[in-house]
């Protein structure tokens, strides 16, 4: 489950776009540290520099969360700079969640590149995914320098935190679900609320707050960010099954590969008949999944009919995302911008 590298082209949204040399030249300024070499490893995952520091253009993902908050900030009437330490914040939390989910799952390379851990190790990784929460904490501090009023900023500083907590709950619970045949699919989406929609959500809302909107707008984009952050992994879970692999750079079925309990594999397991059901557990307890097992759980999950349950899962939840913005008023146009990014994330292929 995780972020994937951000599409370029005419495609692109405008709100994953019109941010984006803002909030890089914060994220630049918020990693100057005394410590050379921790300074080079944050900015390599982030995408700003090579292993060694030289500085390469940005390579770091969509974006989506950090984008969000100045969004939702400029769509209730405020000035979007006003959001930018928010919005930093959230892309440096998010991606201290990045550097640990790829310790813990053994993975090597992000982006195209080695991770953290794969070039300098565990331990370094560790502290260096610690310190850029920290420096996410910092931050949100720094929210008092465009006037806003100190209840917005320690409103700001709880909302981030609590989305923290509830992402490092759902990976908890990520990775206790693995191995596991009885997950259903109301834990599932549980689950992904936390670890995937948290971050999302608190974007949005620390955005309306920064944009100093009023209660009823606020709740309203906090409850489209819920509904935005589950169609964003539910979309990512079916591509991880059949997404191309010339668009994801990873083989056909890759979560099949590494037997990931996505919601595909949940799905079918709670649907599937005891003979599919048997299947599925004698493939998965497999210390390695061949090409043949992929093709026979492949069969199986159109079989029951998953990729139209998935698919039409994440057209539910856009469509509630965007049901949640009706009747408040935001700035023109904004409101077209983001249908533009639903649609987007309803059937990017990467």
């Amino acid at each position: 489950m995780e972020e994937v590298d951000r599409e370029s082209g005419d495609n692109t949204p405008v709100i994953l776009g019109k941010y984006r040399k803002e909030i890089e030249h914060s994220l630049s300024d918020a990693l100057s540290l005394h410590n050379s070499g921790l300074q080079t490893m944050l900015r390599y995952h982030l995408g700003l520099s090579d292993e060694h520091g030289n500085p390469m253009i940005s390579n770091q993902g969509k974006g989506l969360r950090s984008s969000l908050c100045m969004f939702a900030c400029e769509a209730v009437g405020g000035a979007p700079e006003h959001a930018l330490f928010a919005a930093a914040a959230i892309d440096l939390t998010h991606n201290f969640t990045l550097i640990h989910d790829d310790i813990q799952d053994g993975d090597r390379e992000r982006r195209h590149r080695p991770t953290l851990w794969a070039i300098w190790g565990t331990p370094k990784a560790l502290q260096a995914g610690n310190v850029m929460r920290t420096l996410a904490d910092q931050g949100i501090q720094q929210l008092h320098h465009y006037q806003l009023t100190p209840e917005v900023v320690v409103m700001c500083s709880m909302l981030l935190t609590s989305a923290y907590l509830e992402t490092v709950e759902g990976q908890y619970l990520d990775l206790n679900f693995e191995g596991r045949t009885d997950i259903t699919t109301s834990n599932y989406l549980e689950m992904i609320a936390r670890k995937t929609g948290a971050l999302i959500r608190c974007s949005m809302q620390m955005g309306a707050l920064t944009g100093n909107g009023d209660a009823r707008t606020v709740q309203a984009l906090t409850q489209c960010g819920t509904f935005l952050g589950a169609l964003f992994q539910i979309r990512d879970d079916y591509l991880g099954i059949w997404g191309y692999e010339e668009e994801t750079g990873k083989a056909t079925g890759s979560d099949l590969r590494r037997k990931k309990n996505s919601l595909p594999m949940v799905y079918a397991l709670e649907h599937a008949s005891a003979t599919g059901k048997e299947q599925l557990q004698a493939i998965y307890a497999k210390e390695q999944v061949e090409d043949k097992d992929v093709a026979s759980t492949l069969a199986l999950l159109t079989e029951l009919g998953t990729p139209e349950y998935v698919q039409g899962l994440a057209e539910t939840h856009a469509d509630h995302a965007l049901k949640a913005l009706d009747g408040i008023d935001l700035v023109p146009g904004t409101k077209e911008e983001f249908y533009a990014l639903v649609q987007f994330l309803l059937t990017r292929q990467q």
